[in-house]
C-alpha cells in the first residue's frame, strides 16, 4: 500500500480527525448538560458522521504538533496584534492622514484547507487588515488592507501573510509541508537579497551619473 492510499484511507482519516471528534462529542455533551452512556454515544455517532457523511471537504488533521513553534505562533501573533492595534489609534487620531487600502491577492505555500482556515484568521485577527474571499482551488487568499500607498506597503503585507503561514506550518503542520515552507522561505530570502543588491547598485551607479554631470572633468 502507498503512502497516498494509506493517507487516503478512512480510518486513517478518522484516526487524524480524532481531535476534532473529541471535541465535536465534548460540544453534544455541553448542549445536553449531562453526561451518561447514551449521550456519549450518540455524541460519537453523530460525531462520525458529521464529519464522514455531509458533503464537505475533510478537515484533516497532521497529527504533528511543535510546542517549541506553537510558542512562537502565539507571541508573534501577540506582538502583531499590539502593533497594529497602535498603528490603527495613531490613524484615527491623526487629522492629516489619508486613507489609502487595496485589496491584496496572496498565493499560499500550501493547499491544506486547515493551514487556509487558520492563516486566514490569525490575519483578521490583527487589526488593519481583513480576508474578503478565499479561493481554495487555487490558494489564494484575498484580504483587505489598511495604510497600502507604495509598492513597499503591498510588498510588506505579501511577506507578513506568508510568515503568518509559514509559522502555523511549522507549529501544526505536516513533515512535508514544512519542508516545503522552509525551501519556499530560502528561496523568498535568497530573492529579497538579490532585489536589495539590485537597488544598491542602481542607486550607486544614479549617484555616478548624477556625479560625472556636475563634475564633467
Amino acid at each position: 500500500m502507498t503512502r497516498a492510499t494509506l493517507e487516503l484511507s478512512p480510518w486513517r482519516s478518522v484516526w487524524r480527525q480524532l481531535p476534532l471528534l473529541v471535541a465535536l462529542v465534548a460540544l453534544w455533551i455541553f448542549l445536553w448538560d449531562h453526561v451518561d452512556a447514551l449521550t456519549v454515544v450518540t455524541g460519537v455517532l453523530l460525531a462520525v458522521a458529521v464529519t464522514r457523511l455531509l458533503y464537505l471537504p475533510p478537515v484533516l488533521l497532521s497529527g504533528r504538533f511543535n510546542p517549541w513553534r506553537g510558542l512562537l505562533l502565539g507571541l508573534r501573533m501577540m506582538f502583531d496584534v499590539l502593533v497594529a492595534s497602535l498603528q490603527v489609534a495613531f490613524f484615527a487620531v491623526n487629522p492629516w492622514w489619508k486613507p489609502m487600502n487595496a485589496i491584496i491577492a496572496v498565493q499560499l505555500l500550501t493547499r491544506s484547507d486547515l493551514v487556509t482556515t487558520l492563516t486566514a484568521e490569525a490575519i483578521s485577527v490583527v487589526p488593519g487588515t481583513v480576508v474578503v474571499d478565499i479561493d481554495r482551488e487555487r490558494g489564494l487568499l484575498y484580504l483587505h488592507a489598511l495604510g497600502t500607498r507604495t509598492e513597499a506597503d503591498l510588498a510588506r503585507t505579501h511577506r507578513n501573510v506568508l510568515g503568518t503561514e509559514e509559522r502555523i506550518v511549522l507549529a501544526i503542520g505536516t513533515h512535508e509541508q514544512a519542508a516545503s515552507v522552509r525551501v519556499a522561505r530560502r528561496e523568498r530570502r535568497a530573492g529579497d537579497r538579490r532585489s536589495r543588491s539590485s537597488e544598491a547598485a542602481y542607486r550607486d551607479q544614479d549617484r555616478d551619473i548624477r556625479t560625472r554631470k556636475e563634475d564633467p572633468r
